[in-house]
C-alpha cells in the first residue's frame, strides 16, 4: 500500500514515461489513505508540457497541497523553484510527493534539496515506458538512473513499470515493459514497487505478476488528447 512507502516519495523518469501522470494518480491515491497534510511538488522546471501545475484546481479540491515554480503568470514560465519545496521535506507531518524533472538535468533542481533527505525518509520512484525511446531496453534504464543518480546523490529505491500507449494500451505492452523492469531489478537489485495498468485491463494482470498493481486514470489527458 502507499501509505507504507516512506513519508517522502520523488517520481522521476524520462520525458514521456508518464511520470506527472503517475505522480498524480499517486497523491491521488495516498490522500484516501492517510490522514493529515498532503503535499505534491512540481519540480519539472525543463518539460513545459503535462505538468502537476496544471491540475492545481483538483489537486486543491482533494485537499492536497500543491507546490510548483515560484513566478505565477500564465504567460511566464521560467526555471524557478519555490521555497515552500523546503517544508515539507523539513516538516515530518507532511506525506509529500515530487515530481522531479526528466532526464539528469532536469533532476538539478532536486539535488538542491538532497542535503535535506536521509536513506529512512525518502524513496525514489523510476518510471519505465518500455515504449519510449530512450528507455526501451534494461541497459537503457539502468544507464537514466545512474545518471540521475550521480546528479542528485540520492538513490532509485524502486521500479514503476508505467508501460503505455496512452488509451490504446494493451495487455502486451505492459507485459513487454515487466520484462525490461524485470531485468533492471535483477541487475541492479532494485525491487519493482508498481505495475500501472489502466483499470479496465487490471483483471487481466497475471497473478503473480512482480510489484503491487497500480490502476491509472487519465487525469492529464482529456478526452480530446
Amino acid at each position: 500500500m502507499i501509505k507504507d512507502d516512506k513519508r517522502i516519495r520523488i517520481i522521476i523518469g524520462h520525458y514521456g514515461s508518464g511520470k506527472t501522470e503517475f505522480a498524480i494518480n499517486y497523491v491521488m491515491k495516498l490522500r484516501n489513505e492517510v490522514e493529515g497534510k498532503v503535499a505534491i511538488a512540481d519540480l519539472d522546471v525543463v518539460n513545459v508540457y503535462f505538468r502537476t501545475r496544471e491540475k492545481r484546481q483538483l489537486l486543491e479540491s482533494n485537499n492536497i497541497i500543491a507546490i510548483d515554480a515560484s513566478v505565477q503568470a500564465s504567460a511566464v514560465d521560467v526555471p524557478a523553484v519555490s521555497a515552500q519545496v523546503m517544508a515539507p521535506l523539513q516538516d515530518e507531518s507532511f506525506n509529500y510527493v515530487m515530481d522531479v524533472g526528466g532526464d539528469s538535468v532536469g533532476a538539478r533542481a532536486l539535488a538542491r534539496f538532497s542535503h535535506l533527505l536521509k536513506e529512512d525518509n525518502y524513496d525514489m520512484f523510476f518510471i519505465v515506458n518500455a515504449n519510449r525511446e530512450k528507455t526501451s531496453t534494461a541497459q537503457d534504464v539502468i544507464e537514466h538512473i545512474k545518471a540521475i543518480e550521480r546528479t542528485t546523490n540520492l538513490k532509485v529505491t524502486g521500479l514503476v513499470n508505467n508501460t503505455h500507449l496512452i488509451r490504446q494500451t494493451t495487455l502486451e505492452d505492459i507485459l513487454k515493459g515487466q520484462d525490461i523492469t524485470r531485468q533492471v531489478s535483477q541487475i541492479t537489485n532494485i525491487p519493482i514497487r508498481y505495475v500501472t495498468c489502466i483499470e479496465h485491463l487490471v483483471d487481466s494482470l497475471p497473478e503473480d505478476i512482480q510489484g503491487e498493481v497500480f490502476p491509472i486514470k487519465l487525469y492529464m489527458r482529456e478526452e480530446w488528447m
